[in-house]
């Protein structure tokens, strides 16, 4: 299943996204992060307004959007540079990606070998554990792409 050169690239992004994480560290503010970062540099939002060159009624506008999620992100890009700020975008993995891919491909083993098993423990041909837990990680190195990964739902 490994294809190298995907496995070092997911290692490399597991690397860089690392020290992001835990992302609780980067919750949004309950207001947003524009409007925080504006009331702590003391900007009012007229000031940020005449900034960005955008009407004082815009402002509020753009900070409630960034406070429910629903802003473009070019719109915050240009938010965050009228505040002196840089726009830090990613995606963060909830555990790492090379996990997921290996948990994806256990699960798809064990759903594949597992109509084998279950077949031959009908038949009193069932293998044990220990067993098992060699053809499943025979099936992943020798039978799963990496793109037969996603196919499936």
């Amino acid at each position: 299943m490994k294809n190298d050169t995907r496995h070092r690239a997911r290692q490399r992004l597991d690397e860089r996204l690392l020290p992001l994480k835990p992302i609780e560290r980067y919750k949004q503010p309950p207001k947003g992060w524009l409007r925080a970062i504006r009331d702590a540099l003391g900007m009012t939002g007229v000031q940020f307004a005449r900034r960005l060159g955008v009407s004082p009624q815009s402002v509020d506008a753009l900070e409630k959007s960034e406070a429910t999620g629903s802003i473009k992100l070019d719109t915050l890009r240009r938010a965050a540079e009228a505040l002196d700020c840089t726009l830090v975008y990613a995606l963060v993995p909830n555990t790492s990606l090379e996990g997921v891919v290996t948990d994806r491909a256990r699960a798809i083993a064990l759903h594949d070998l597992g109509r084998v098993a279950h077949t031959m423990k009908l038949e009193a041909q069932g293998t044990g554990d220990a067993d098992m837990e060699r053809r499943i990680e025979s099936y992943i190195r020798d039978t799963l792409k990496d793109r037969d990964l996603w196919a499936r739902s």
